[in-house]
């Protein structure tokens, strides 16, 4: 395989959950989560192809950019965000309220302290990185939009980054976040370049 693949990263916007710790909850955007992932794409190249996470947060406005560009979009559901667990829906300040040792417990180290009945955080590498895997291989030569969570996010850029995993949450990755990564395909090197 020659030749490259250039995948920009965009982070889904604003959620009408606000503040919240939001895995699998398919909450949508709201109105200004919307215009921040339009506006992070106002001289966006030509994509040869969407994909997309199929929660509503990400899959409305990848939708809405699919058709308004004439651009074939595919769901996976590999690219979902982390199963937060218990902690799904609730913010940093109440889960501090009930166990604050938890909280920082999980930022400290994530892969040995996730929050209770929470997809494990390896599990969720590993799903995340065979998506990725199988776009950059799917796409040689061509642009493509990726629309994401910010976990999934996290997990790209340490793997680009060659950083380890515990630093995670050490990634800003905030809302409508846009990260261009071209992948090299001959020979196998991969360049990161951020927006």
């Amino acid at each position: 395989m020659s030749g490259s693949t250039h995948i920009d990263l965009l982070r889904h916007g604003v959620t009408l959950a606000g503040s919240v710790y939001l895995g699998r909850s398919d909450v949508s955007l709201s109105e200004h989560g919307y215009r921040q992932m339009a506006d992070a794409l106002p001289d966006a190249p030509r994509y040869h192809a969407v994909l997309s996470s199929p929660l509503l947060r990400c899959a409305a406005f990848a939708q809405d950019y699919a058709q308004q560009h004439s651009l074939p979009l595919y769901y996976d559901a590999r690219l979902q965000e982390m199963d937060f667990g218990a902690w799904d829906g609730r913010s940093a300040a109440e889960i501090a309220a009930a166990d604050a040792s938890a909280l920082e417990n999980f930022w400290r180290d994530p892969i040995a302290c996730p929050p209770p009945q929470a997809e494990p955080l390896l599990s969720f590498q590993a799903r995340v990185l065979a998506a990725w895997q199988e776009l950059t291989e799917h796409y040689p030569d061509q642009r493509v939009l990726l629309i994401t969570h910010g976990g999934v996010m996290r997990i790209i850029l340490t793997h680009l980054q060659q950083r380890p995993l515990t630093e995670l949450l050490n990634l800003s990755v905030p809302h409508a976040a846009l990260h261009q990564v071209i992948v090299k395909h001959e020979p196998q090197q991969i360049m990161q370049a951020s927006a």
